[in-house]
Order: C-alpha cells, then structure tokens, then sequence
C-alpha cells in the first residue's frame, strides 16, 4: 500500500518550482514519454482520494526527482523518508518545502479551485449590454494569477472596446460552493464587475456562471447580468490584446477560439454548446442548471487533455 501519495506529490511540486498539473505532468513525461502519470488521475492523487496503481508511475517518479531509489521505495516511504531524501539529493532546505506545500494544500481537500488549478488566462464571451451592440458577444481576457494565497487570486479582466481598452483589476475568491470574482478600475468609481461562476474541477478548462455590472458603452449605466463563458487559451494569445472585443454577428466563437491558438475538435459542437448556454435564462429569471455547465465540461476538458498529452 502506497504512503502519503498526496503530500509527496505536493512536494515534489515544490521542489520543481511548478504551479500547473500540467507542468507536473510534463516532468513526468520528459522521462518517459508513455509515463501513465495523467493530468485527470493526479487530481484525485493530490487530494489523497486514491493512489496510483502503476508501478511504472513510481518509477518514473523516481527518475524525476534523480533519486537512486527504485520505484517502490517512492510508494512505501512516508513523508519523513521522501523529505529527507529529495533535500539531500538537491541540496534544498526541508523547512522551506514544508513551508511551500502548507501555503498550497493548507485548505479544504474537498475544495477544488486552488492556484494549482486556476491560474491561467480565460477568454470570455458573454451577451454585449451596450444598445449600440444589442444581439452581439462580447470577448473578455480574464488574467488569473497564482502568486497568492490558494482561496484567493489575483485577477484582470480585460475588453477591447471601440473607446478604448478597458482593464479592471481584483480578486477571485474559492468557496466551496462556487467561484466569486469582483473586478474594478483604479478607484473602483466608474466600473464594478462581479462574476458569480460554478465551481471548477481539474483541469478546469472552462469557467462559467453569471456577470453582473452597469453598461459601460451607452447613454445610461444600466444594471445589468448576463451568462457568461470563460475558456482556457493557451499562454501567449497575444490577439486578446488587440482583437475588437465585439464579434461579428452570427460570428462563431469556435473560429474565434482557434485563432486563439486552442485545438477545438468539433466546432459545430462547440459553438452549439456555448450557444445553448449562453442563450438560456431569457424570462428576466436566470438560473443556470448544473446539467448546462456539466456539457460544456464534457467537450473543453477533453479538447483541453487531449492537448496536454
């Protein structure tokens, strides 16, 4: 019976200096190409609710840390064992890693959500308030940084409108029942954002809930709430910082999502999903059904692993 897989993994992130399950995983794979080490599975790994069963992952494990140690001795150490072990192999100080596993797993395991997950860049499409735009989507960039406490992150929302960029800056908080974000300019005086989103589970490739603010384009500041999509885009999308935040009529936000640089391996799919999620709530009362965002996370996690691999 493997020991403290949970711990040991999160040690290990910190000594490669990493902050995405992905970059885990990569080390992996940069030692072993057909490593069963797997994004989804590492999940459950890290929050200690199963265990890997492939000998071939401690061995793997073993190679990524440099230890002259053999698979199993990495399943049947305890922390004590792997710490003392993997700071005399790299000359690190053990209070230090210690010190960086309680910041990142000192919260709730059952609540997903943490920096590990999140960080990254979204680009978000939701209905434009704007009466001149009535009809259109709208692109945001949502920046999420990782250089924070685990439950909350700093953040930037960014839109390309015709007056001028508009960026907004705060914080994202992690709940157990959900994601909460509350953007705003310098003085917090002329725009307020607040996102109200459904809790993310690894690798968390799509965010998505509720926006509410003011129109921001327009003769009056009116109240107002739209659904929203966030979809993870690769790091480097330089067009979100200069592409007119207002898409075309009838424009496909799949299209949109490939120029992005994300693989999409069904567009019609993908724009029929968003669409049928962001057209929903029409009555004036909008609340999301589970189901809704569950099909959206069938399609994005998969395109998103599947470009991990």
């Amino acid at each position: 019976m493997a020991r403290d897989i949970d711990r040991k993994l999160r040690l290990t992130a910190a000594l490669l200096g990493v902050v995405a399950r992905k970059d885990l995983a990569a080390a992996f794979r940069r030692v072993n190409a057909t490593t069963p080490f797997e994004i989804g599975r590492a999940d459950k790994w890290l929050q200690g609710r199963s265990q890997p069963r492939e000998l071939q992952v401690y061995e793997d494990w073993s190679k990524v840390l440099e230890l002259d140690r053999p698979g199993q001795w990495v399943a049947d150490c305890d922390t004590d064992a792997f710490l003392d072990a993997i700071c005399l192999r790299h000359g690190r100080d053990r209070e230090t890693l210690l010190d960086a596993i309680e910041a990142s797993g000192g919260r709730d395991p059952g609540v997903p959500g943490s920096a590990l997950e999140l960080a990254g860049t979204f680009a978000c499409y939701s209905h434009a308030w704007s009466p001149y735009f009535r009809g259109r989507l709208i692109r945001g960039e949502l920046a999420i940084d990782s250089e924070a406490s685990p439950n909350r992150l700093p953040v930037t929302y960014t839109e390309v409108l015709p007056t001028g960029p508009m960026k907004l800056k705060g914080a994202l908080s992690v709940g157990k029942r959900g994601l909460h974000i509350q953007v705003s300019d310098a003085k917090g005086e002329l725009q307020v954002i607040t996102f109200c989103l459904f809790q993310a589970s690894p690798p968390a490739s799509i965010l998505a809930g509720l926006m509410f603010g003011t129109t921001v384009i327009g003769h009056d500041a009116e109240p107002s709430v739209t659904r929203i999509a966030m979809v993870r885009v690769p790091a480097g999308a330089t067009r979100l910082h200069s592409a007119d935040a207002y898409l075309p009529a009838q424009g496909s936000v799949a299209e949109d999502l490939a120029g992005l640089g994300l693989r999409i391996d069904d567009s019609t799919a993908a724009d029929r999903l968003l669409a049928e999620f962001l057209s929903g709530g029409s009555s004036g009362f909008d609340q999301i059904p589970m189901s809704a965002y569950r099909a959206l996370t069938e399609t994005f996690d998969r395109n998103w692993l599947a470009a991990a691999r």
